[in-house]
């Protein structure tokens, strides 16, 4: 089921401020065009949209950077500049961005070693002649790619071909919705071998941002804890903001044993709620169980000192109301009547 999609241009964050020693020549300019540079940068991830690295040699420009940690000063070691934009035209990122470089071989352990961070926006590491992995992430967006290190200066510009989703949620028709209730859960489009989907990212609330590689995503929305469940396929679009709002088709229900309509609620009452097929969606202990339920027909059955109760009900969307089970023979003897009628 498909829900309204708005796109919009993503912002831009504010510019990092820590200062970071400068690479004595080239850096990228964040206005050149991001043709694929000499040597071979070798996408791990396989995507094929644009190339994420490139190489563009001009004379250094100062910039407000991020701080690298992890990164030597030897003069027998390289220098690695690096920025990152989320599409081939669109501006540099100046925050956000998570850069980690990586050996390429293993250690003893089988791992690979982590030998540099950095954090914000542009980076720039020194390191000793070698191949490495470079893995970038923006929010859930990530890109890993390898470099190979001499002794000079080398400048590389990003491609992340990212996007990002805003998630909201309301009722069917169009009414509000109790949004403390209410979370958002990403999936990958693909099954693995058990057939699950791989879950990127699980409880997001309303209102907030995920950042991700452009593609299409399976999201889940949940109101409530029980059987209120909305799936949609959401796609991503690179450097392009999507508003998915969610419509909920549930009310929030809150039950209770009385011996006449309007009466008190029973307490130590132990509750069952069964679906229209006669399977059991919730159960609960107390004298005012509240669930919300997913629109549809339901049995109430309420057992307290040894006897049991039933009765039907039914749930509309956006319609928050009490149900009551009531004890009294009278009342139970209508119920039955209008049930067979």
């Amino acid at each position: 089921m498909f829900f309204p999609v708005a796109i919009s241009t993503s912002a831009v964050v504010p510019a990092q401020t820590a200062e970071a020693p400068m690479p004595p020549r080239a850096k990228p300019d964040p206005n050149a065009p991001t043709a694929a540079g000499s040597d071979q940068i070798i996408n791990l991830l396989d995507r094929e949209p644009e190339p994420l690295f490139s190489d563009v040699e001009l004379p250094y420009a100062p910039a407000s950077r991020s701080v690298a940690t992890g990164t030597g000063d030897g003069l027998d070691q390289g220098a690695l500049y690096l920025m990152a934009k989320l599409t081939r035209d669109s501006k540099p990122l100046d925050d956000g961005l998570i850069w980690r470089i990586y050996s390429e071989a293993a250690n003893a352990n089988g791992r690979l070693e982590l030998v540099a961070t950095s954090m914000g926006g542009d980076a720039e590491f020194r390191l000793n002649p070698g191949a490495y992995l470079v893995h970038t992430a923006y929010g859930y967006a990530q890109s890993t790619n390898r470099v190979v290190i001499g002794q000079d200066v080398q400048s590389k510009m990003l491609t992340l071909n990212a996007g990002g989703i805003k998630f909201g949620a309301a009722m069917k028709d169009g009414d509000g919705i109790d949004e403390s209730q209410v979370t958002f859960d990403v999936y990958g489009m693909t099954f693995d071998e058990r057939g699950e989907r791989n879950k990127i990212v699980g409880d997001i609330a309303p209102g907030a941002i995920v950042r991700l590689n452009a593609d299409t995503y399976h999201v889940v929305s949940r109101y409530g804890d029980v059987n209120a469940v909305i799936r949609a396929d959401i796609q991503v679009l690179p450097g392009k903001l999507t508003e998915a709002t969610i419509l909920h088709k549930a009310a929030d229900i809150t039950l209770k044993l009385v011996n006449e309509r309007g009466g008190e609620a029973i307490a130590n009452t132990t509750w069952s709620v069964l679906s229209a097929g006669g399977h059991v969606v919730v159960e609960a202990t107390g004298a005012f169980p509240d669930f919300v339920l997913a629109a549809g027909e339901y049995e109430a059955l309420a057992r307290n000192n040894g006897k049991t109760y039933l009765h039907n009900f039914e749930v509309a969307p956006g319609q928050d109301r009490e149900v009551e089970v009531v004890t009294a023979v009278s009342e139970l003897e209508t119920q039955e009547t209008t049930s067979s009628n």
